[in-house]
């Protein structure tokens, strides 16, 4: 079923290449592309090279944001990730956490996971913090990968609606931000011409 705020991309170039490529239903939930290499699968077999066209992408290539921007939103992503903080996950009953002993080395999942949540949490501090309209947004938008359109409209800042011109600069800002406080922004870009 397709989502409600859906589009549909006509004449896109994998729409005359239907032979092993993406699926109609999932062409239809967005713009997926063919990568210039192919993936390696689990076993190491190149694998179907496409992928989908995130919101990061998207607006690096409008040129909305900057490269370096486009790799903080990424590296927190991949933070995000690590720290099983997106709503669809299910707790690793196996791997128990007791309070006061550190059983685990640094190297096992349960004190990566908790290095990644640190670090998350350092990340939405630096944008001004979960009640932030730049925090809000990083969470929802790049960790949890919400639609721009779809946290304007539906969780905004603070529970209030805000337009989609002004959630992209919501985002556009927390980038920046998110830029600095990874220091992925070099010493000579922040020089004053």
């Amino acid at each position: 079923m397709p989502r409600p705020h859906s589009r549909r991309v006509t004449n896109h170039p994998l729409d005359r290449n239907l032979e092993g490529g993406p699926t109609p239903e999932r062409r239809s939930r967005g713009i997926v592309e063919r990568v210039e290499r192919p993936i390696a699968d689990e076993c190491g077999r190149p694998s179907r090279p496409y992928r989908a066209v995130d919101t990061l992408a998207a607006m690096e290539r409008r040129g909305s944001i900057t490269g370096g921007m486009r790799q903080a939103g990424e590296d927190f992503r991949a933070r995000f990730t690590i720290a099983q903080l997106d709503p669809l996950r299910a707790p690793d009953l196996s791997r128990p956490r007791e309070r006061g002993a550190s059983r685990f080395t640094a190297d096992e999942p349960g004190m990566r996971i908790e290095g990644a949540r640190d670090a998350v949490w350092r990340a939405i501090q630096a944008v001004g913090g979960p009640a932030s309209p730049a925090g809000s947004c990083l969470w929802h938008v790049v960790g949890w990968e919400q639609s721009l359109k779809e946290w304007a409209l539906g969780q905004g800042w603070s529970g209030r609606r805000v337009s989609q011109e002004t959630a992209s600069g919501i985002l556009i800002a927390a980038l920046g931000a998110l830029e600095m406080h990874f220091g992925v922004k070099r010493a000579c870009d922040m020089s004053i011409s």
